[in-house]
């Protein structure tokens, strides 16, 4: 089934081929223009729920992409629902549609039944590997405090992506700021945890995951909300980990789950405009989360020629 959605408050229509009584997982998709990259997900992500037994409702939702992208999925993916939207509804609007047709994020997009008790934001530029979707639900069922977990991330050459980070302070700002201090990337210091802590297989506890595959609980989620909508894009996971963290709840990661994330593929399409958009982003959230010292403090170092003294 294909939703045609003009505008991000247009209704979807609940269809019954779409309601999966008991269904554990809802998977949200949000794709613009990287149609081969989202066959290649969706071919992994079918294959891994298939060979663990999960019960699962996948929706993608494209924002008006040119590249065929729909007409793909309509033709490949019979057992995926597409919302096809007229207009780029943005990285947190999509996540967010699509997590409203799940039930969770207000009734404006046609709630499609029973709620599923977990639901997975998954980028269209990653590849599932098997046994990733059953690690990670496991993972969810034996720690009911967890309200948000990620997989292990691996490059396209199977290195280590560090996917997993500490919340953002000072000093991970001035690290990428400061062209002196960059020998310090990548370190403690910049938010990243050791190699080791994914290697040796062990789930551990972190501040937030990447966005690219994070699985949250939806009780968290009723509790919190969905994505912040005055992110675009960037900064929304840690501002829901951080929401989370509020309410109490934990996050962790999970490297036995292992997720391919080639990274960039659709911001790179319009890099000038995401990187304004992730320092916006960055602002937004110094605004809500930081003191007034520690706000203005950030703002100097935000490079002037993306600086914004709302950030909103």
């Amino acid at each position: 089934m294909t939703q045609d959605v003009t505008h991000k408050t247009q209704h979807t229509r609940p269809n019954a081929q779409y309601i999966v009584t008991g269904a554990e997982l809802g998977i949200v998709i949000v794709s613009w223009n990287v149609r081969e990259l989202l066959r290649a997900c969706l071919t992994s992500l079918l294959a891994d729920i298939t060979l663990a037994g999960v019960e699962a409702v996948i929706i993608v939702i494209d924002s008006a992409s040119a590249d065929g992208t729909p007409a793909m999925v309509q033709a490949e993916f019979a057992q995926v629902e597409l919302i096809a939207c007229k207009e780029n509804v943005g990285y947190v609007g999509g996540n967010n549609l699509g997590m409203a047709r799940l039930g969770l994020a207000g009734d404006d997009a046609g709630f499609i039944g029973a709620v599923p008790p977990f639901v997975w934001l998954l980028n269209p530029d990653t590849v599932v590997r098997p046994g990733a979707s059953r690690a990670l639900l496991d993972f969810m069922r034996r720690h009911p405090r967890c309200g948000l977990c990620g997989p292990k991330l691996l490059n396209p050459d199977g290195s280590l992506q560090h996917g997993a980070f500490a919340f953002p302070g000072l000093v991970q700002l001035a690290l990428e700021t400061y062209p002196r201090l960059w020998r310090f990337r990548g370190t403690r210091l910049d938010g990243r945890y050791a190699p080791a802590h994914y290697e040796a297989g062990v789930p551990f506890r972190i501040g937030h995951p990447l966005g690219a595959a994070m699985l949250a609980r939806t009780e968290a989620v009723s509790r919190v909300g969905p994505l912040d909508p005055g992110y675009e894009m960037y900064a929304e996971e840690v501002d829901w980990a951080m929401r989370m963290k509020r309410d109490g709840w934990e996050r962790w990661c999970v490297p036995s789950a292992e997720v391919v994330h080639y990274g960039g593929a659709s911001s790179g399409q319009a890099s000038e405009r995401a990187e304004r958009t992730k320092w916006r982003s960055r602002q937004r959230y110094y605004s809500k989360y930081y003191p007034a010292l520690k706000r203005w403090l950030a703002l100097q170092l935000v490079p002037k020629p993306y600086r914004d003294a709302s950030g909103d």
